[in-house]
């Protein structure tokens, strides 16, 4: 299985990667963005590439 990692140092809580998966991987939890669904990551990379601070690293 995947694993997903966030950098919330990095993070700017954009949500461009909730928006980008096509596996809904991603939901806003408060004021973070969780990868609540890593089971579903297809490794597609889109979160890593839409990424505008490089905050996402997908491990396979």
């Amino acid at each position: 299985m995947p694993k997903v990692t966030i950098d919330y140092d990095k993070c700017t809580f954009c949500q461009t990667c909730v928006s980008t998966c096509p596996m809904g991987v991603y939901e806003v939890e408060g004021d973070k963005v969780v990868p609540v669904q890593e089971d579903q990551c297809i490794v597609c990379r889109a979160c890593e590439a839409s990424c505008p601070v490089e905050a996402i690293t997908i491990e396979e």
